[in-house]
C-alpha cells in the first residue's frame, strides 16, 4: 500500500519500509550519476582508448598475457595484470634488477624472421625506434607482416592525430578480415610513410618518451620464441613447414595456407584482438 492510497496510514512499519526503499533508490541514482560523470571525464581527458584496451585485455587467453619477466625466466608463471603497461607495475623495477645478461645473437638466423635489436617491441607486434631528432618511428614487426600478408586496405592516422599506448594506430583489412593495429607509444603523428604492411608512422612523443613497457634486448628473443609457440599451437598442424627450431622458415604469407575460419582466429590471437 502506497501513501497515495486512501487507506494508507503512516506508522513505524511504513516509515521504515519507505525509508529503506528510498535509500536504495538514492544509492542507485547516485551510482549511475557518478558512472556517467566518470565516463564523461574520461572521454574529455582522452582516456577512452585506454579503457577499451583494458576491457579487451581481460578477455585475452592467459597464454597471451604472459609477463615480460616470465619470458626471460625472472618470474616463472607470472601473468600481466596491467595491460602490458610496465609503467604502472610496482614489481617491474624489482624484476629489472634481477635481469640476467643473455646473449643477443642474430635473431633472424635463429628464428627465421627479422627482429632487429635497434628498436623496442610491443606485444601487439609493432616496433618503436627512437630517432636522432627526438621522434619515434613505429611500424609492424616482421611476424605481423607475415601474418597479414598483402592487405587489401590500410587505414592509418593522419598527421596531427593523437596516439595512446594500446589504443588504435590503424586498421588493416586482409582477406576480408579487419585487424586492429595497437599503438606502442603515446604521441602525435607527424608523418605517415610507406604503404601496405610496410607502413611506418613518425610520432612526436612531446618530450622524453617513456618506453619502459616495451621489450628490448634479450627479452625480444624470449618473447619471439613464445610467440612462435603460440602460433604453432593456434595452427595445430604442420602446414607452415618445419618448426623453426628444427631449421624451418616461416613463410612470407601465412594466410595462403589456412582456411578462412582458422586464419581469422589466428589474427585475433596473435594481434591481441579478442
Amino acid at each position: 500500500m502506497f501513501p497515495w492510497s486512501p487507506e494508507f496510514v503512516w506508522d513505524a512499519t511504513h516509515v521504515a519500509f519507505f525509508g529503506a526503499l528510498y535509500s536504495v533508490l538514492a544509492t542507485v541514482a547516485g551510482s549511475l550519476a557518478l558512472a556517467a560523470w566518470r565516463a564523461r571525464r574520461d572521454a574529455l581527458e582522452g582516456r577512452s582508448a585506454a579503457i577499451a584496451w583494458h576491457g579487451d585485455f581481460e578477455e585475452m587467453p592467459a597464454s597471451a598475457r604472459a609477463c615480460r619477466h616470465q619470458l626471460t625466466g625472472e618470474a616463472p608463471g607470472r601473468s600481466c595484470d596491467n595491460g602490458f603497461d610496465c609503467r604502472l607495475c610496482a614489481a617491474h623495477p624489482r624484476f629489472e634488477g634481477l635481469r640476467r645478461v643473455a646473449a643477443t645473437a642474430d635473431i633472424a638466423d635463429q628464428l627465421g624472421f627479422d627482429l632487429p635489436l635497434d628498436r623496442f617491441y610491443h606485444r601487439g607486434h609493432t616496433w618503436v625506434r627512437p630517432e636522432p631528432d627526438g621522434t619515434l618511428t613505429v611500424g609492424l614487426d616482421d611476424l605481423a607482416r607475415r601474418l597479414v600478408g598483402t592487405p587489401e586496405r590500410v587505414e592509418l592516422p593522419v598527421a596531427g592525430s593523437r596516439l595512446q599506448v594500446n589504443g588504435p594506430a590503424g586498421r588493416l583489412t586482409t582477406r576480408g578480415h579487419d585487424v586492429r593495429v595497437l599503438s606502442p607509444v603515446d604521441g602525435t603523428v607527424v608523418e605517415v610513410r610507406g604503404d601496405g604492411n610496410g607502413f611506418t608512422l613518425s610520432v612526436d612523443p612531446g618530450g622524453l618518451p617513456d618506453l619502459r613497457h616495451l621489450l628490448s634486448g634479450a627479452e625480444v628473443r624470449a618473447w619471439a620464441l613464445r610467440e612462435l609457440e603460440r602460433l604453432q599451437r593456434a595452427l595445430g598442424s604442420s602446414e607452415l613447414g618445419a618448426a623453426l627450431a628444427d631449421g624451418g622458415e616461416l613463410i612470407a604469407d601465412v594466410g595462403v595456407v589456412l582456411p578462412r575460419g582458422r586464419y581469422d582466429a589466428l589474427l585475433g590471437e596473435m594481434m591481441l584482438e579478442p
